[in-house]
């Protein structure tokens, strides 16, 4: 992995993205990528498509959304604090105590979010499961006019966004869901638009937005590319962990590389070229099956139009939806490298009807 690339990645995992408030890290990317594509352009929605190789290939789709599980500010009460709707899929347990930003218009303000201390909690409250309606957020307001100086209602908040390098090549933070599923996209890009010989087909890296609440970027997206062939790229629950159940989740663990699904939402061509191509280039891969329509990007990429043949390539992420995910920096550079092989490998000969 380049210098420049992780650098990427690490000011990624620290820039905000809640579902519809992408744009700092639509920007960010814009940024980075734009050396290395032959055109970007950001949709209606807020996707940043990043497209390089032949116009008269076929349109290959790569999608890794770019936004993050957050909240957003519903009412400001008359002594200054602040309650707040999730975005996006959240248990409310891991809040509790939790170092959290609000994205206001005049930059990032620091708050806390918390709950009645377990000393006063009476014994039917310490046995419930917390509820979001019983926490809060802090911002060290003295009334609700002086909160109100500072946020608007519909300000997004995110968990304190930090890059934490853990021992090994192991990293932690919040948003491992899915910017490091965005960056395979990107880096893919990167490395597959200097390919010789030149790619022949054309590829589209597109850094999807509002996935966490309803997939709603990846459909937009595919309806101006109209992709012959899209492999989407989001995280997947690591079992290597205490309690998570193998026999259920598969035997995934991190730093084991690309997570390759099979199922009836996967093209079995699609997989079977990127299980080829991991073999033929040493790269290390993992096998896992979903059984319905999965619950990322690839649901509504395969049943665009006339439908599309889809793949799903996952990152193995320890502690999902938390402040704490983590991810192996091999993992996602084994994916990039995978997936600017299969761009290498697509021409107008290639057939995925099953």
């Amino acid at each position: 992995m380049q210098d420049a690339a992780l650098e990427f990645f690490r000011i990624a995992i620290e820039t905000p993205s809640p579902s519809g408030y992408e744009e700092p890290i639509q920007a960010l990317l814009r940024g980075y990528i734009k050396p290395f594509a032959d055109d970007i352009r950001t949709d209606v929605h807020g996707n940043v498509i990043a497209s390089t190789g032949d116009v008269a290939g076929p349109r290959l789709m790569y999608a890794g959304h770019c936004d993050q599980i957050g909240m957003l500010i519903s009412h400001i009460d008359e002594q200054g604090f602040l309650y707040a709707q999730t975005i996006g899929g959240w248990d409310p347990q891991q809040l509790i105590g939790q170092a959290m930003t609000i994205w206001t218009a005049s930059g990032p303000l620091a708050a806390v979010i918390s709950r009645k201390p377990i000393h006063l909690l009476s014994n039917k409250e310490r046995e419930e499961v917390v509820q979001l309606r019983d926490l809060w957020l802090d911002i060290g307001a003295t009334d609700q006019a002086a909160a109100e100086s500072r946020v608007r209602i519909g300000d997004p908040v995110t968990l304190q966004l930090c890059y934490r390098p853990l021992l090994g090549d192991l990293v932690s933070g919040p948003g491992m869901d899915n910017k490091a599923g965005m960056w395979t996209v990107m880096e893919a890009l990167r490395r597959a638009s200097s390919a010789t010989p030149p790619l022949r087909c054309h590829l589209h890296s597109v850094a999807t937005v509002q996935e966490e609440i309803g997939l709603r970027g990846a459909k937009t997206a595919a309806g101006s590319i109209h992709p012959d062939v899209a492999i989407a790229v989001d995280v997947t629950h690591a079992s290597d962990c205490p309690t998570i159940d193998k026999k259920q989740q598969g035997d995934i663990r991190l730093g084991g590389g690309p997570v390759i699904f099979r199922g009836p939402n996967i093209n079995p061509k699609v997989a079977g070229r990127l299980i080829q191509l991991a073999e033929s280039n040493s790269i290390p891969y993992q096998l896992a099956a979903v059984g319905r329509a999965t619950p990322n990007d690839a649901n509504v990429l395969q049943v665009h139009g006339q439908g599309v043949a889809t793949g799903l390539v996952a990152i193995p992420n320890r502690y999902m939806h938390s402040a704490v995910e983590v991810i192996s920096l091999a993992d996602i550079d084994h994916i990039a490298e995978l997936l600017a092989r299969f761009a290498e490998s697509l021409t107008l000969d290639d057939d995925f009807i099953p």
